[in-house]
């Protein structure tokens, strides 16, 4: 749907979400109950592919048409994904820089062309040949922003622009072209958005230089087509929000069935996370009846939830995302860095209060400040240019001043020099990946998204922050939405693709359980 020279803008605000889980699980029949830790529980490992469930030949010779279509399939996919997750999807005209070839090249043919058009205009007497053709383009611009059914308005623009009688009243002297300016501005009035109307009044306060107030006009044209466009985004949503689900799991199942290799890294990351559970530590206690250690197999929830969870320590820069979240990598990475962000900054607070201790306890006031300064101070830290040991280091020397004017209004003694000095250098050394309270913080934020992951019902567990986070509670609440959000709404979207990877890796291929009583398995979607 974008138009010509038009490029989508989004915001990944924490209202991107215009779903939850449980409007949309409504709709699917995916279940939701049984032992969330068994694999012989709910889910068909039937051997034929029906009912959603992804089809693919992993021997299939791909051509590079077929795999030009599957880019050209997930590239509509990605399109009508965001309209459905980001409300506040907008078309906007493209704006390239200065310094770019195609810029110059366009800025400089628009030049020529307004240059003529001034000559020809200030000639004795005029010349009309460019203006006709402006006026020509200028009809049909106004044409396409007509509802069907708009035939009286049709018939007018015709009328009032008809080109045949234009020319004829060219070569007698007698266009006016002050007037057809002024029909066209009315016209605009009547078929823009609210919003650009004063935009449009504006156009009349240009009729001194007819060259000058026809560039204007083209402007909030270009604008006005955004706006059409948007508006028509506005009324598909409604739709897809109805029959999304539907459309990307099917137009997924395309692509895969043109291109197998379309769901490979998603397969890959799935096992990794599998692999992964089979390699942790056996709990102690579970032993066989011989008294040997006995590992539980994983069940499904547990090693999509795995999955799942790794998203949120992606290293994006080396590995690309599984293809079933690639029309969220955006918002991913925004989340990845916004928690990243949070952690640190509740790393530096902690080892504050543990290192000063008694006289800082309680004053609300004074947390709140440290928090907001090192926020900012750390804010930008997932740039590559950003030093963030120089930060850290920053932020020690702002917090010793919060923290030493504090105590001395209170009638404390200000922290020593070498308190000061050891302050600064525990707050440094959360750059190392081994530090304790680094560590400790990672443990417990990933306790708090499994737990959020692992509950159907999540809006609850939202508030319930593991013990040492409770400085960045509204924040991980915050991204804890988002990221459960896209979660359940790409569960419900790929489920049966998820499915089908985690039997095979419970049972192997389903040709090879045919007729011997396989167990069971499904992917729920968690619900709100």
């Amino acid at each position: 749907m974008p138009l010509h020279g038009e490029r989508p803008a989004s915001s990944s605000s924490g209202d991107d979400q215009g779903n939850d889980g449980e409007s949309l699980e409504s709709r699917e029949s995916l279940s939701s109950t049984g032992d969330q830790d068994s694999c012989r529980e709910s889910f068909s490992s039937d051997c034929s592919s029906k009912n959603g469930t992804p089809a693919s030949s992993a021997s299939k010779t791909v051509s590079l048409d077929e795999v030009m279509e599957s880019a050209k399939q997930l590239s509509d996919l990605s399109f009508v994904h965001e309209v459905i997750v980001n409300p506040n999807f907008r078309m906007e005209p493209v704006t390239l820089p200065k310094n770019n070839l195609w810029m110059m090249v366009k800025e400089n043919m628009h030049k020529a062309f307004w240059d003529l058009l001034e000559t020809e205009l200030n000639e004795d007497p005029p010349e009309y040949e460019q203006a006709i053709k402006l006026l020509e383009e200028i009809r049909e611009i106004l044409l396409s922003f007509l509802n069907p059914g708009t035939n009286r308005m049709r018939t007018q623009i015709m009328e009032v622009l008809d080109m045949d009688l234009i020319r004829q009243q060219a070569d007698n002297d007698a266009v006016d072209i002050e007037g057809l300016a002024s029909y066209i501005i009315t016209t605009m009035c009547k078929l823009c958005v609210p919003f650009r109307e004063e935009e449009i009044q504006k156009l009349r306060e240009n009729t001194d230089n007819m060259v000058t107030l026809f560039k204007e006009i083209f402007r909030v044209l270009d604008l006005m087509k955004a706006d059409m466009v948007n508006s028509d985004i506005d009324v598909l949503r409604s739709l897809l929000m109805r029959y999304g689900v539907e459309y990307e799991r099917e137009k997924f199942q395309s692509a895969l069935n043109k291109t197998p290799i379309v769901l490979d890294t998603t397969t890959s990351w799935i096992k990794s996370s599998f692999e992964e559970l089979l390699s942790a530590p056996v709990p102690n206690g579970q032993t066989d009846d011989r008294g040997k250690e006995q590992r539980p197999v994983p069940g499904p929830f547990q090693i999509l939830n795995t999955a799942f969870l790794r998203i949120l320590t992606w290293d994006y820069k080396n590995s690309p995302l599984p293809e079933t979240l690639m029309n969220d990598e955006l918002r991913l990475q925004e989340i990845h860095w916004q928690l990243q962000h949070c952690q640190t900054v509740n790393a530096v607070l902690l080892i504050v209060y543990s290192t000063v201790g008694g006289p800082i306890q309680g004053l609300s006031s004074l947390s709140d400040r440290l928090k907001r300064t090192t926020s900012v101070l750390l804010d930008g830290m997932h740039k590559p240019d950003f030093n963030l040991e120089e930060a850290l280091e920053n932020t020690s020397a702002q917090i010793c001043s919060e923290l030493n004017k504090s105590l001395t209004e209170r009638n404390y003694p200000a922290l020593t020099p070498e308190l000061q000095a050891t302050l600064t250098g525990q707050i440094r050394s959360i750059t190392q990946k081994d530090n304790p309270i680094r560590t400790v913080v990672e443990d417990r934020v990933q306790q708090y998204f499994m737990a959020l992951l692992s509950d159907p019902k999540t809006q609850a567990r939202l508030e319930e922050i593991p013990p040492g986070l409770t400085a960045i509670k509204p924040e991980l609440a915050s991204v804890g939405a988002k990221f459960i959000s896209l979660i359940n709404y790409n569960k419900i979207v790929y489920g049966p693709f998820y499915t089908d990877i985690i039997r095979k890796l419970l049972f192997g291929p389903p040709e090879a359980n045919c007729g011997q009583g396989a167990a069971q398995v499904s992917v729920p979607s968690t619900s709100n």
